[in-house]
């Protein structure tokens, strides 16, 4: 590792759910992008993600109940 090159700290977990969910929305800066690229952590993507569409995809099912009830 050279003398210039320092690592990354990485982001916190709260940053990485704003991340996913700014994507979900789809209105993400490519600028913010390229940060988060290399100091989010994948494996806290993949979860907040997989959370998201089980919540967004229960949201659905409830008003879709809620919509056609008697």
């Amino acid at each position: 590792m050279s003398a210039g090159a320092m690592p990354q700290p990485r982001t916190s977990f709260l940053r990485t759910v704003k991340a996913v969910a700014w994507s979900f929305i789809g209105i993400r800066k490519n600028s913010e992008y390229e940060q988060d690229q290399g100091r989010l952590n994948p494996f806290h993507i993949i979860g907040v993600a997989l959370v998201g569409v089980a919540l967004f995809v229960g949201a659905l099912v409830l008003l879709v109940r809620w919509v056609v009830a008697p």
